[in-house]
């Protein structure tokens, strides 16, 4: 059972500012997760996914995130969140959270030990540890 808490106004903002980018973004066949992260300093960093035909190709919206995080100086993360936009072909009328796949709980963790991440978990939205998704860890001895 994970250690969940409720989600803060903050929170909300960031499931927003995913939103917004996959909104603005959304291509068919190309982009439709979004992701935002905030980091320690408040800052807000969103992205999408980018889809390859090549599915090993394919970049996930959370590792689009982190990347333009740190690439922009930031290196310490709060809380991250995707979302997916519906295809046309779907009858949902707006974006979900949804929780990261297995090797972006690995990047998160990672990159960001203490940082939360929003899912939806028994029907609510809550954020969790990173590391509570991720259960014995692979570990380097680098780190």
């Amino acid at each position: 059972m994970l250690n969940v808490r409720p989600l803060e106004n903050k929170d909300f903002e960031l499931i927003r500012e995913a939103e917004k980018v996959i909104e603005n973004n959304y291509s068919y066949g190309r982009h439709h997760i979004g992701a935002a992260v905030r980091t320690t300093s408040g800052n807000i960093f969103s992205s999408v996914h980018v889809e390859a035909n090549v599915g090993r190709i394919t970049v996930c919206g959370e590792a689009m995130a982190i990347g333009k995080s740190i690439s922009e100086g930031e290196h310490e993360f709060e809380t991250i969140v995707a979302v997916a936009h519906p295809h046309p072909h779907e009858d949902i009328e707006k974006c979900w959270v949804v929780a990261p796949c297995g090797m972006c709980r690995e990047l998160i963790s990672d990159y960001g030990k203490g940082a939360d991440v929003i899912i939806m978990y028994n029907g609510d939205l809550v954020k969790c540890n990173a590391m509570e998704l991720l259960p014995e860890k692979y570990t380097s001895d680098v780190e």
